[in-house]
């Protein structure tokens, strides 16, 4: 039988080829049925929510004056162009993320280098490292705006009076709020940029620093010759990762600083949140978000092209 099948197969009999592509038919709609529940998750979720607030966008819908609301189109939209605080939350998001960024790829190669020259303690070192990424940024927050910046009582600010620098409001004055959001997420968020390189960093192939040895090659030389060049993909890609997400943070800043003071710290993501659910303004809030979505996609994929990029 099963040679007359198998000739029945080499001939071309229909038959088998019947049989062949309605075993093909229902092995997709098995794959359509086992992806149908996370696909409809993900509609549910995702994409009925960014539609909603597109439209949402088009509408004036503001809560403290209900007999205003009513489809504007793109009125939203012409009022975010001409807005100053939209600007100016716009250029904050970009320094702190470019900030935050460059310094969790710097900081977070250097311990990788580090480490990986470490004989013994990598273990517990990469435990200790990878703990501030399990917290909560509302936590990490509240965790920095407690016992490290509080005033005199506080742990930096401790260390600052003994450096000989006196008691400073790390929350009260503009610039050092901003540098106090820039350095608690890159505390929070470095190590996992570590953690990246690290273990992209194990991968390298050691037959070639080898050879950089043996012409003599400085470290510095192989650093920049050969770790850069090799890293690069892993580099990019942390940079993809951290940029998406800095650009979107919230939690952190607004348990903080909330903001403040004024709008020193407030970047486009909290800008929104002010204006919809504190001055209650939904669909000029809906179009900010919106702008801060164009915003994330204009990045994302200008990085993403650099990254095809030889």
């Amino acid at each position: 039988m099963a040679a007359s099948a198998l000739a029945s197969a080499e001939t071309g009999n229909p038959g088998a080829g019947d049989f062949g592509h309605a075993l093909a038919q229902r092995e997709r709609r098995f794959a359509a049925a086992l992806l149908a529940p996370a696909f409809l998750a993900l509609l549910a979720t995702t994409t009925f929510p960014l539609i909603f607030l597109v439209w949402t966008s088009t509408y004036r819908m503001n809560l403290a004056m209900p007999f205003m609301n009513g489809f504007v189109g793109f009125e939203n939209y012409r009022m975010l162009l001409i807005d100053e605080r939209f600007w100016s939350s716009l250029l904050i998001s970009l320094v702190y993320t470019g900030t935050t960024v460059a310094l969790q790829v710097a900081i977070g190669l250097a311990l990788a280098l580090l480490v990986m020259d470490m004989k013994r303690g990598q273990g517990w070192f990469r435990l200790i490292a990878i703990l501030p990424v399990v917290l909560s940024p509302a936590v990490v927050g509240m965790i920095w705006r407690t016992f490290m910046l509080a005033p005199d009582f506080g742990i930096v600010d401790f260390l600052a009076i003994n450096a000989g620098l006196g008691s400073q409001n790390w929350l009260g004055d503009p610039t050092l709020a901003m540098v106090s959001v820039i350095a608690i997420h890159t505390w929070q968020w470095t190590p996992f940029a570590f953690m990246v390189l690290l273990a992209s960093l194990a991968s390298l192939p050691e037959d070639i620093y080898e050879a950089a040895r043996l012409d003599r090659a400085t470290a510095w030389q192989r650093f920049r010759r050969i770790t850069l060049p090799l890293l690069r993909p892993a580099i990019v890609m942390v940079v993809i990762m951290r940029t998406m997400v800095a650009l979107t943070a919230f939690a952190a800043i607004f348990t903080v600083t909330g903001g403040g003071p004024g709008t020193a710290t407030e970047i486009l993501n909290l800008y929104a949140y002010r204006k919809s659910f504190i001055e209650l303004s939904i669909g000029y809030g809906a179009a900010l978000a919106v702008a801060l979505l164009i915003v994330t996609i204009v990045i994302s994929g200008v990085l993403f092209a650099l990254r095809r990029a030889k």
